[in-house]
C-alpha cells in the first residue's frame, strides 16, 4: 500500500516562468538516469527482494522517496510553464502554443499535457522500462544503483549551472544532496552485504569461479591503438592483471549459416566456400608466423 502526502519533500517554486528550462528538466524526470528510472528500479528491486529486513526496507524507503522526487520535478516543470505563452515571443507569434514552442517548450507539454510535465526525456522521447536494473542479486543491483545516482547527480549538477533562477537552484541543491547520500547508502550497503556473508565482493555473482576458463580470467586484451592501457596500476602489484599486447583471435570466421530460401537472403555456396577457405588460410598463416 502506498499513501500520498500532499506536501512536497522539498519546495519547488521558480521565481519566474522558463519554458526552455522546463524542457531541460524533463531529463531529470524521464531520462535514462532520471527519477522515474530510479523510482521503478528500486521498486522492482524491493518487490523482488527475497529477504525481509534491512535491505528490503532500505530499498523500499528509497523507492518511495523517488516517487516524491518525480512529483517535485513535475510540479516545478508545471510552474516553469505557467504563463509561458505570454512571453515576448508572443509579440511575434500570436498563437500562444506556437509562441511557447518557439520559447523552448516541448510541444507535447502544451498540446498533450496542457502545460504540464510529461513522462519523457528532454528530447520528448518517452521513458522506457528497459532503463531499469532489478536482477535479484543485491550486489549487482546496489552497484547499478550507485552508478544511477552518480549519473543522476552529474546531470543535476549540469542543470544547476544552466539556470540563475533562485527557486530552481534551491530545489536542485536538495536534489544534489539526496543523490549524494543515496550514493553513500548503496556503497555502504555493498560493504554490509559482504560483512553479513551474503555476497563476497568484488565479483557478482560469487559463484562458478572454478568453472570459468582460467586462461582468460586475468588478462586485458590490447585491442585499440592507445598505447597506455598497460601503464595503469591494474597491471602492477600482487593483484596485477596481465596486459596482452598482441592478442590473437581464438575462433574461426564468423560466418552465419546458409539462409532460409524463403527469406531471400543473398547467398552463393561457391562464394561462401571461397571466402571461408581464404579466412582459414589467413588464420593458419598468422599462426605459423
Amino acid at each position: 500500500m502506498f499513501r500520498h502526502t500532499k506536501l512536497l519533500q522539498c519546495e519547488a517554486k521558480p521565481e519566474k516562468p522558463d519554458a526552455l528550462y522546463a524542457r531541460k528538466l524533463q531529463e531529470l524526470i524521464g531520462g535514462a538516469y532520471g527519477e522515474m528510472t530510479v523510482t521503478m528500479q528500486y521498486l522492482f528491486q524491493g518487490w523482488n527482494c527475497r529477504m525481509e529486513g534491512k535491505y528490503k526496507d532500505l530499498i523500499m524507503d528509497t523507492a518511495t522517496e523517488e516517487i516524491g522526487h518525480v512529483e517535485m520535478l513535475a510540479t516545478m516543470v508545471a510552474r516553469l510553464l505557467e504563463g509561458a505563452p505570454a512571453t515576448a515571443t508572443a509579440e511575434a507569434v500570436k498563437d500562444p502554443v506556437m509562441a511557447a514552442v518557439l520559447g523552448g517548450m516541448d510541444p507535447q507539454q502544451a498540446i498533450v499535457a496542457g502545460g504540464g510535465a510529461m513522462p519523457n526525456n528532454a528530447q520528448g522521447v518517452p521513458w522506457m522500462g528497459s532503463y531499469i536494473v532489478a536482477s535479484g542479486n543485491l550486489l549487482a543491483d546496489f552497484r547499478a544503483n550507485a552508478a544511477a545516482e552518480a549519473q543522476g547527480r552529474l546531470q543535476t549538477a549540469r542543470l544547476y549551472n544552466m539556470t540563475d533562477d533562485p527557486g530552481v537552484k534551491e530545489m536542485l541543491k536538495f536534489n544534489l544532496a539526496r543523490d549524494t547520500v543515496h550514493q553513500k547508502q548503496w556503497l555502504a550497503a555493498i560493504a554490509e552485504l559482504e560483512a553479513d556473508g551474503l555476497e563476497a565482493t568484488p565479483f557478482a555473482p560469487n559463484a562458478l569461479f572454478d568453472e570459468e576458463d582460467q586462461t582468460h580470467n586475468n588478462t586485458i586484451w590490447h585491442l585499440s591503438d592507445g598505447p597506455d592501457g598497460a601503464s595503469g596500476g591494474w597491471s602492477d602489484g600482487e593483484d596485477a592483471i596481465e596486459y596482452l599486447m598482441d592478442p590473437e583471435p581464438l575462433g574461426g570466421p564468423g560466418t552465419a549459416p546458409k539462409p532460409d530460401p524463403a527469406l531471400y537472403g543473398t547467398y552463393s555456396a561457391v562464394k561462401n566456400a571461397a571466402g571461408t577457405a581464404k579466412g582459414k588460410a589467413k588464420q593458419a598463416k598468422k599462426k605459423l608466423s
